[in-house]
């Protein structure tokens, strides 16, 4: 699939995935395409722990009661931040930025290897979730969950909703136009 093609391809998959295992050399490259997106000063802070072992993986899944995409996931990739990450530049730290840059990397990989994928973050920071998920993954005290992927290979097509035109969301020179 061309990069292009990747991007305007993937979307926010919320359905059941397949009951199938996702190989490890997949998962690899998957966050192999993570690590390798810009990070400020170049200061490589993005982490991952990919989950794809029964028992973490079932501990995770029976966090969320309705969400069919985290209910059935055959692995989850969950990007991990500092809880006070330290300035790298200018009294500032682009540890969330990271984390982002990386995590588009990785869905559109997903997309491109034929596999779907939701990003999760807001669910993480209700109901002390990533606390219950940095316990299970056994991260040190410093680190916390920022965003999690569930990853498997989807059981159905979802409509997918439309995007806005360019011209709604972009413009030339000037604010509107």
């Amino acid at each position: 699939m061309e990069t292009l093609e990747a991007i305007h391809a993937r979307h926010s998959y919320r359905g059941e995935f397949l009951d199938v295992p996702l190989p490890r050399e997949d998962l690899e490259r998957i966050v192999a395409a993570g690590l390798a997106a810009p990070s400020g000063r170049n200061a490589q802070t993005t982490l991952f722990v990919i989950v794809d072992e029964n028992g973490p993986r079932e501990s995770i899944r029976s966090l969320h009661a309705t969400n069919k995409a985290m209910r059935s996931a055959a692995a989850f990739i969950v990007c991990l931040v500092d809880r006070d990450p330290p300035p790298t530049y200018e009294g500032l730290s682009f540890q969330v930025e990271d984390c982002a840059a990386a995590v588009e990397n990785i869905l559109l990989t997903i997309t491109d290897l034929g596999y779907a994928s939701v990003w999760v973050d807001g669910w993480l920071r209700m109901e002390d979730r990533a606390e219950k998920i940095a316990e299970m993954l056994g991260l040190p005290e410093e680190k916390v969950p920022r965003i999690i992927l569930p990853v498997g290979k989807p059981a159905g097509e979802e409509k997918r909703k439309e995007k806005l035109p360019f011209s709604a969301r972009a413009w030339f020179n000037r604010y509107g136009g």
